[in-house]
């Protein structure tokens, strides 16, 4: 269901190509989708996690990730609210964590 929306606005940075959302990592745009319900408004909590998921996305670029093999993406759980996924090839998510774990060590864990 959120293919349609994101469609509409391809020049994000999580993607612009024709298949993005299924560029390497098959099956990510139908994680947790459903029916939608009438009368919630998904649109506008899809439109808050799609801002953290480029923002997101463009730091997994600065940092040497091609959003090929790692990517956040913009969703809604059954209430509307936003939810942001990550989603990737597990060697990537992996490096990703060594990444973080060394973020946390090198300022005692503060963010």
């Amino acid at each position: 269901m959120t293919r349609y929306m994101i469609r509409a606005e391809v020049d994000k940075v999580t993607g612009a190509s024709e298949n993005w959302l299924g560029d390497g990592l098959d099956g990510i745009a139908d994680q947790g989708s459903g029916l939608w319900v009438p009368g919630i408004d998904y649109v506008a909590g899809w439109r808050e996690a799609r801002e953290s998921a480029d923002r997101l996305n463009r730091a997994l670029l600065s940092v040497g990730f091609e959003l090929s093999a790692v990517r956040a993406v913009a969703s809604t759980d059954e209430d509307g609210r936003g939810v942001v996924r990550v989603a990737g090839w597990p060697a990537d998510l992996d490096r990703l964590a060594v990444l973080l774990e060394a973020r946390a060590e090198s300022d005692g864990g503060a963010t």
